[in-house]
């Protein structure tokens, strides 16, 4: 049986604040993209290819201003 993963808010995936600028979530997730890419973290390559697959994940739906708002619409339902 698989484990049912839980959903994290993308602000909380990217550190920024759900009124944060555009310019403020590119460079969250430039940030955490560097820290967290599986290349350098060749030690737990599973661990940080999923972390990295979750802040793209975020940062697609952050940095979509139609996206955005429909995630800010339904966030408290979808998590």
């Amino acid at each position: 049986m698989e484990k049912k993963k839980k959903i994290k808010c993308y602000y909380e995936v990217l550190g920024v604040e759900k009124d944060a600028t555009d310019d403020e979530i590119k460079k969250a997730y430039r940030k955490q993209a560097f820290k967290n890419h599986p290349d350098r973290n060749q030690d737990n390559v599973e661990e940080a290819t999923e972390k990295f697959r979750e802040i793209s994940n975020a940062y697609t739906v952050l940095s979509d201003p139609h996206d955005r708002k429909w995630y800010d619409d339904h966030r408290e339902s979808i998590l």
